[in-house]
């Protein structure tokens, strides 16, 4: 009997590189192998200076290649279909014709980014409120912000319009690589990666030409849009070792992705705390989001799958917040002259907060903004001689976390939606009891942890 076919899905994060290979079991897909390497892509910005963000994507395919390449062989050649998924809301532009070269290595044929820009992702900061209120209005339910693929056109059309000269395709980093290795003349973006650059109107599927035109906008650059869970196209190359010719799913969204590999029954409310932080419903089947957006609204809907919609609250301020607290208690330490490990200190400051049940202290973790109140900052309230220690910093650091995603989508909102349990998961909850403790004495529900929620499992499962 031949052996059954493998899915390959693969994740391109903000910090990471993930792979997972799926076998078909009795019980439906199980995961027979994952691997995942940090991306360590950050790269200073030339023309944004500080306020960019951008990655380095030589750097992020070279991950993805030590990635493949820890797979077994012999699994990969029975991979017949790959679902990627990946960080939305940035861009990365190319040449069409020169977009990578191919190269033989160890494990087969691999790709190389040839003429391609720097990714410049959703944390980057280059467009003030000044500058996205000067843009025309898009006809879309989402609100332009800083990091969205479109407004980072805007800036450059602005600020070096030269840069967009030298290319002629973009697309987010997934949209590349799945380009790359179908070799893709134009572009093919989902509807869930379209909705996140901005001046997409997903009820009709199409982007808001007519008003990036009349503002100069460089419309050739704007990917083909499809349903998510369509072909894209199939693999020129045996790719690691992976069959020529075989089936490659349009790019999804990673977030999309992460709540696909977990999301069973529509009573379940995801929470989801890594970097950032993100709670997320099911909206009933047939809902349309607004035609028009609510800046002010803290909660945005996303394109899922089979036309159905997502409610998020997505925090900017999730785990991040905890590693620049870690950050610095660090850099104070080394100013007292002393060393000490930012693993460490993690360590310590959750072991210090376990013991203080209860801080007065009042938190309100923002310092990374909202993006819809993108000049809130953080602040700390209540301060009382008895709460200094830093166990009581950390235990309210960690509650103004889950208070402050729990604003933004209340939880009365989530009872009328007919939630009545959280599935718990991201970086941030795994290696943080007290985190945990805060969600279990926020939420009435019963909270379920360990539902494996990964975007690189979803993109597979989504083939």
């Amino acid at each position: 009997r031949p052996a059954p076919a493998c899915v390959l899905g693969i994740d391109l994060g903000t910090t990471s590189v993930k792979a997972a290979l799926l076998v078909g079991a009795e019980r439906g897909q199980v995961v027979a192998e994952s691997c995942s390497r940090e991306t360590q892509a950050h790269t200073s910005s030339l023309e944004a200076g500080p306020q960019g963000m951008e990655q380095n994507v030589r750097r992020i395919v070279r991950a993805l290649n030590e990635c493949l390449a820890t797979l077994p062989q012999q699994q990969l050649q029975r991979v017949s279909h790959i679902g990627i998924s990946g960080q939305m809301h940035g861009i990365v532009f190319w040449k069409k014709d020169e977009g990578c070269k191919w190269t033989e290595c160890g494990t087969g044929p691999i790709f190389e980014p040839e003429e391609v820009s720097h990714l410049i992702t959703w944390q980057d900061g280059r467009c003030s409120p000044t500058f996205l209120s000067s843009l025309p209005l898009p006809q879309s339910h989402t609100s332009l912000a800083t990091g969205f693929g479109c407004a980072t056109v805007y800036w450059y059309l602005k600020n070096s319009p030269d840069f967009l000269k030298s290319y002629d395709a973009a697309g987010t980093i997934h949209d590349y690589v799945v380009a790359m290795l179908c070799d893709l003349k134009k572009p093919l973006m989902s509807v869930q990666n379209a909705a996140s650059w901005g001046y997409f109107n997903s009820r009709n599927k199409s982007w808001n030409t007519d008003i990036l035109k009349k503002s100069g906008f460089p419309v050739h650059l704007l990917p083909e849009v499809g349903d998510p869970g369509s072909i894209a196209g199939r693999t020129i190359c045996a790719w690691h070792g992976i069959p020529k010719g075989a089936k490659v799913g349009i790019a999804l969204g990673d977030f999309q992705c992460s709540v696909y590999s977990c999301l069973t029954e529509r009573t379940d409310a995801v929470l989801n705390i890594g970097t950032s932080a993100q709670l997320t419903v099911s909206m009933p089947q047939g809902f349309q989001p607004p035609e028009t957006p609510d800046p002010s609204s803290a909660v945005t809907y996303f394109p899922y799958f089979n036309g159905d919609y997502l409610a998020v609250a997505a925090s900017l301020n999730g785990g991040n917040v905890l590693a620049t607290f870690v950050d610095m208690v660090a850099r104070w330490t080394e100013e007292l002259g002393l060393q000490v490990q930012e693993s460490a200190i993690y360590t310590k400051i959750i072991k210090a907060a376990l013991t203080q049940n209860n801080s007065k202290l009042s938190v309100h973790p923002t310092i990374f903004g909202e993006r819809h109140i993108p000049e809130q900052m953080a602040s700390v309230t209540n301060i009382a001689v008895s709460d200094l220690s830093l166990g009581h910093v950390t235990r309210a650091l960690c509650r103004g976390i889950v208070e402050n995603l729990c604003s933004m989508l209340p939880v009365q909102r989530l009872m009328e939606t007919g939630v009545r349990r959280i599935l718990g998961s991201g970086s941030a909850l795994a290696r943080n009891e007290v985190l945990r403790q805060e969600v279990e004495r926020i939420f009435p529900f019963p909270v379920v942890y360990g539902k494996d929620v990964d975007a690189a499992v979803g993109a597979a499962m989504v083939m």
